[in-house]
Formats: C-alpha cells, sequence, structure tokens
C-alpha cells in the first residue's frame, strides 16, 4: 500500500487533547531539567535524532536535523550520526549520550548496561543523566506517537533562534 493509500489515522491532538497536552508538558520538564542540568540544546538535539534514526521516525527526523542545523549543528556530524562510534566527529560526552540514548532506545536489547550507565557516569552529573535519560524518554514516545498516526515529514520549520 502506498502512502497515498493509506488509511486515515487518528488525530491525537483533537480525539485526546488532554493527554496531549500532557505530553507537551512532560516534553518541557524535560527540557527544562536539561537546563537547569544545565546539558548543550544541542547535544539534547544528537540524542532526538539519533533515538529517532533508531526507531525510523521520518517526522522526528525532518524536524530535529532542522532545528540541529538551526542551532549551527553540521551536516557532515548530521550525516554520520547513524555510525557515530566509527567516526571522530564526537566528543566523549556527546558518545556518552549517544551511547545512553541508544540503550534507552534498545532497552528491550539487554536493558542499559552497567558499562553504558559508567560511561555515562564518567562524564555527567547525576542531574545532566537524568536529564539525558528523560530526553531519550521523551523522544521515544513522540517517535511512537508520529509513528502510529503516520505524522507526515516535511511541513517543520524551526522557530528564529
Amino acid at each position: 500500500m502506498s502512502n497515498s493509500d493509506a488509511i486515515s489515522r487518528v488525530a491525537l491532538k483533537k480525539i485526546t487533547p488532554d493527554v496531549s497536552k500532557a505530553m507537551g508538558s512532560l516534553h518541557a520538564a524535560a527540557v527544562s531539567a536539561a537546563q537547569e542540568a544545565k546539558v548543550e540544546p544541542e547535544l539534547l538535539e544528537l540524542v532526538r535524532i539519533r533515538a529517532s534514526q533508531i526507531n525510523g521516525c521520518a517526522f522526528c527526523l525532518d524536524m530535529h536535523t532542522k532545528d540541529a542545523r538551526a542551532a549551527g549543528e553540521t551536516e557532515q556530524r548530521i550525516y554520520a550520526l547513524n555510525a557515530w562510534r566509527e567516526t571522530p566527529f564526537f566528543t566523549e560526552r556527546e558518545r556518552a549520550a549517544l551511547a545512553l540514548t541508544e540503550a534507552v532506545t534498545l532497552v528491550h536489547d539487554g536493558r542499559v548496561p552497567d558499562a553504558v550507565y559508567a560511561e555515562a557516569a564518567e562524564v555527567f552529573e547525576e542531574d545532566q543523566i537524568a536529564a539525558l535519560v528523560w530526553a531519550a524518554t521523551v523522544i521515544n514516545a513522540y517517535n511512537r506517537i508520529a509513528i502510529a498516526t503516520r505524522m507526515a515529514p516535511g511541513g517543520y520549520q524551526p522557530a528564529n533562534r
């Protein structure tokens, strides 16, 4: 079945506005926690992009690659993010955050290994780890919403920064 033949999906915001609003509040709280913990917004975008790559969420990939570019992220790093372990483009902190994001995203595949958590604990404070876990959790939830409702990529434009 092509996308043009796809059945219409539920409009979650319209049908369940209170739940949608709560999800927005969760996102806002996670962003606030990251700001308070001094987790770089650019790092949060890498986390969002990487989880969205793993989950195959076209809508969130479109959104967060645009947001990352608007925040000054390079094309080279965005293109290489799917193979971050194989490149020299990412810092130790970014690598630890990406490994943690992958473990949270793929929690069914062996939980969050102690080695991954220990690596993150070497370069992040506890409040920063908490913020990263929340960021990964929220984007994973948004990926599932976007995929389940077939949100169409392409129309999102980042706010002026």
